[in-house]
């Protein structure tokens, strides 16, 4: 940090477990990256070249490149094994982490319908020689999965191989762990928590409400994801309590009680 302040919540440090911060690369050209790398390295744990973009997006190979310099992990979107799984080419899609040298994969079924002993398979398969992570939940609105069943999925993804698991929200922010409106589905929320330890699950945050939501609901080092690249940055300072929204939850008591400001009544 540039200069020290009191009562600012420990951060947990890269390479990290929990506290991780994942963000959506939905095209981002090669001066973009490196802007992005100097401003922010420190702070990104893991890049999602968004769905499908790897397809279309120019110097890939160079672009990976540049992110696993600064330390920063990226993988393929998990809509693009999906793509290649409806073609019946896993073997290729594999063929393609290799090519890229990645080390994370992620798998999905958002958007094709898949057994889930299926898609347990390709975890297992793919969690061999790579770090796998595994998306629960649909990306289309008006689909309710039980609480149950979202746990009992998580459960079974985590132990066939996957070391997180994301809770599914899109870029939207609206379907999955959120109600159409961006807010959270607290009681599922909640029953997730309840089964499943927080430090495996990346819970999908594009929204700003919804990244003070889960900072305020599990601290600093909750893991969230989908993070626009510019606000990586302010993200952070929600995190450690320096923008409004956090502002009093790490002050002692006494002194946020006095500043405060009063709601007149």
């Amino acid at each position: 940090m540039n200069f020290k302040l009191t009562h600012i919540p420990a951060r947990s440090k890269k390479p990290r477990e929990d506290g991780l911060t994942m963000v959506m690369d939905k095209g981002l050209s090669l001066r973009q990256v490196e802007d992005l790398i100097s401003t922010a390295e420190s702070l990104i744990d893991l890049v999602k070249l968004g769905f499908g973009t790897a397809y279309v997006t120019n110097d890939l190979e160079k672009k990976v490149k540049l992110y696993k310099q600064a330390g920063i992990r990226p993988y393929l979107g998990g809509t693009l094994f999906e793509a290649f799984v409806a073609r019946d080419n896993f073997s290729g899609y594999r063929k393609l982490l290799d090519s890229l040298e990645l080390d994370l994969a992620e798998v999905s079924d958002g958007s094709i319908v898949l057994a889930h002993k299926e898609k347990c398979r390709y975890i297992e398969r793919l969690a061999k020689d790579r770090t796998v992570l595994s998306e629960v939940g649909s990306k289309e609105s008006g689909i309710l999965i039980s609480p149950a069943k979202w746990v009992r999925m998580m459960e079974t993804e985590l132990n066939s191989g996957s070391w997180k698991v994301i809770a599914e929200a899109r870029e939207s922010g609206t379907v999955g762990i959120y109600r159409p409106s961006g807010h959270a589905h607290t009681a599922l929320v909640n029953r997730i928590l309840a089964k499943v330890p927080g430090e495996r699950i990346l819970w999908e945050a594009p929204i700003k409400s919804q990244q003070v939501w889960f900072i305020k609901q599990l601290g600093a080092n909750v893991n969230l994801g989908n993070i626009a690249p510019e606000e990586v940055i302010p993200l952070e300072t929600l995190r450690l309590g320096l923008r409004g929204d956090t502002f009093f939850d790490h002050l002692p008591e006494k002194v946020a009680s006095k500043l405060q400001q009063k709601v007149p009544g």
